[in-house]
């Protein structure tokens, strides 16, 4: 079983997770675009059983545009955000930005959200699942 690991820039917080991603997907809000300081959220699903958090992490929570809660939890040194939670939704599982990897083999997104929010000059993979 595949096993990777997920760290903040200075290493103090990471996550171990087992087997391959639920998903992978690219969020294109504006609250994400802030959160990464990018113009998109990368972030991939795994299975919260198995999964393997080491370190301290401070964490924030945010209502987002349905109502739901997703709360951060990031390094209080180096402020990386390694993982997120998110409630009422996807319960059971544990949200990972894909450059906590820093795995350039990691699975492509397959799925985008919040497209009418995405920058003009952003050219995403064919076939590709979109919400606007």
């Amino acid at each position: 079983m595949t096993s990777r690991t997920a760290a903040c820039s200075c290493g103090q917080l990471s996550v171990l997770v087992k087997g391959e991603p639920a998903r992978v997907s690219i969020c294109h809000c504006l609250a994400c675009q802030r959160r990464t300081g990018s113009v998109f959220g990368a972030q991939a699903r795994f299975s919260l059983e198995g999964t393997a958090i080491s370190g301290e992490s401070k964490a924030w929570t945010r209502t987002g545009d349905e109502g739901s809660k997703v709360t951060f939890h990031f390094c209080p040194t180096c402020g990386s955000t390694v993982y997120y939670l998110v409630e009422g939704y996807d319960e059971g599982r544990i949200a990972i930005p894909v450059g906590a990897f820093a795995d350039p083999d990691f699975p492509p997104p397959t799925f985008s959200v919040y497209e009418e929010r995405m920058h003009g000059w952003v050219h995403l993979p064919e076939g590709m699942e979109r919400m606007r």
